[in-house]
């Protein structure tokens, strides 16, 4: 839901923020005091169009911005900031929590956000590609096994047409692609690469590069070893020995330095034989270089290290054999795609004669709630086309449109050729209120409601943005007491002069504030059979609540 919309710098609205609730958001007041400026405002983050004569006189930019909080959470990590900057010069700025966006962007993002009724922008109901999503939605569990089934053959048979797709050219180019394939295995091959040769290389090519280091500390260490502490060590050993049976102690120590002379001894071998294994000539280390450039030429051409050369190699071997093969891989490629077809065709005529059951029950029930909202004469229709001529996609074979005629005798048309913004606003409202539990976009928002209607109509419209207002928020401009009666939060909206300039302000009122408000629409006045008149209509819209 919208938790927050900050609007600058747009007509009369100069800096004005509105705090938003869960639910039927109201929306009234006095005539050009900028109600329909925040729906435009609205509609300019849902990506739609601005012109630069809505930037406040005097001001060089507009400004909106809003906080969306997702489902159930309360979390700032699940929170999202959407804005938009629109500058005098045309110049666009348009964020997604500080990520700038296109336009477009903008557009793609909110279409899943918002619905705003009332104008021909912002409708995901208007776009062809959602009917059938809904459709199916509205059939639940009997088409979603189906479709499941559906899908995961449609992935296999978009893959299966994509190695298909692939093409070698004539038989010129095919021995060609053949040579280059074979010659890069070959090369590979006959590297005979083992998986963590290049660091053992690496480590080798290190100590040779410190040959003389390593040889001259070798020497001095073997130096201090056998020629001094060896002989050393023997000596005092010696002189022990004189005196052991002596003491108990004298003895002891003889026999630890006898240890350590034997472990010196053993050092000093080791030392000998790292001497005589560090002894690296100009053909060893000529054959080292020449391995690892040859390593680092294949890592230029094949991958990032031995073992991605490796899978690299792997890779064209079995190219090389899927071309060698081409023509009994090609036929079994056919076959599978042939019998993957047969297997979706069922699938999409079974999802088929679902779909034509669902829209009827669809069908009855919009043109139930359409005539409920005194659309008499308004009949809509789910329109379904078997295409068996057009190639297979995620929802099968099916065409679906959503069509409707306003007056009889008129035929069926788009819902985009709806004129009336108040017919448009009163078809989405019947078709949202059957699929209110299956629509995922989470906002409405209707401006021309309640345009051309009063009495039986009003009050109906009012109770089915109610009942939508369980499932989703809604955020509606009204000018009839009978839906502002049925507000979960109502908003009042006025305008003031300072200094010289009109802004727009707004309030959200408390029960006695929104009884007083239903009484001035109502009768013009504030009296007391306005307010007792007020009460009543209040008390049977919170009783639809």
């Amino acid at each position: 839901m919208i938790s927050t919309l900050h609007i600058k710098n747009i007509g009369i609205i100069d800096d004005l923020s509105i705090d938003l609730n869960n639910g039927f958001n109201v929306l009234t007041g006095e005539t050009g005091a900028g109600k329909t400026l925040i729906i435009d405002s609205l509609s300019i983050l849902a990506g739609g169009r601005f012109s630069k004569e809505m930037i406040r006189n005097g001001e060089k930019y507009s400004f909106v911005e809003m906080c969306i909080e997702q489902k159930n959470t309360q979390s700032e990590d699940n929170q999202i900031i959407i804005s938009r900057e629109i500058n005098e010069n045309g110049k666009n700025m348009c964020k997604i929590n500080g990520r700038m966006v296109t336009v477009s962007e903008l557009k793609e993002f909110m279409k899943n956000i918002i619905d705003i009724h009332g104008q021909h922008d912002n409708q995901s109901l208007l776009e062809t590609n959602t009917h059938i999503k809904l459709l199916d939605k509205f059939a639940g569990e009997e088409i979603e096994k189906i479709k499941t089934i559906y899908i995961e053959k449609y992935k296999e048979y978009n893959n299966i047409k994509i190695e298909l797709s692939k093409n070698y050219g004539d038989e010129k180019e095919k021995q060609r692609k053949l040579d280059l394939l074979r010659y890069q295995e070959k090369e590979i091959e006959e590297a005979k690469l083992k998986e963590g040769e290049e660091e053992e290389l690496e480590n080798t090519r290190k100590v040779m590069m410190n040959y003389e280091k390593i040889q001259e500390n070798l020497n001095q260490a073997d130096i201090s070893i056998s020629e001094n502490s060896i002989d050393s060590i023997n000596i005092a050993i010696k002189s022990l020995e004189k005196i052991e049976n002596l003491n108990d102690k004298y003895k002891d120590i003889a026999e630890n330095l006898k240890s350590m002379y034997y472990d010196l001894k053993e050092i000093s071998i080791d030392i000998s034989n790292l001497k005589e294994e560090n002894n690296f000539d100009e053909d060893n280390r000529n054959e080292i270089e020449n391995r690892l450039d040859l390593i680092y030429s294949l890592k230029r051409k094949y991958g990032n290290n031995i073992s991605e050369i490796l899978k690299y190699k792997e890779s064209i071997t079995k190219e090389i054999f899927e071309i060698e093969n081409l023509e009994e891989y090609t036929n079994k490629l056919k076959n599978d795609l042939e019998k993957l077809k047969k297997e979706m065709f069922e699938l999409s005529s079974q999802m088929h004669e679902i779909r034509i059951k669902i829209a009827e029950d669809l069908n009855k029930k919009i043109n139930y709630e359409l005539e409920d909202l005194e659309m008499k004469n308004a009949k809509f229709k789910v329109n379904i086309n078997f295409n068996e001529q057009k190639d297979f996609n995620n929802n099968g074979l099916d065409e679906i449109e959503f069509l409707i005629s306003t007056n009889i005798g008129e035929d069926y048309k788009e819902l985009t050729k709806i004129a009336s913004g108040g017919e448009m606003s009163r078809i989405m409202l019947a078709i949202k209120t059957v699929l209110a539990n299956v629509d995922d976009v989470p906002v409405l928002v209707f401006d021309e409601i309640d345009t051309g209607i009063s009495g039986i109509a009003a009050n109906s419209v009012g109770n089915k943005m109610k009942s939508i207002a369980k499932n989703h928020q809604v955020i509606c401009i009204t000018h009839l007491a009978t839906i502002t009666a049925k507000g979960d939060y109502n908003y009042y909206i006025s305008k003031q002069v300072v200094e010289g300039k009109t802004k727009t302000l707004v309030k959200q009122l408390n029960e006695e504030e929104v009884i007083k408000e239903i009484a001035r629409i109502s009768s013009g006045n504030i009296t007391d059979i306005s307010i007792k008149h007020a009460k009543e209509l209040r008390n049977l819209g919170i009783d639809k609540k």
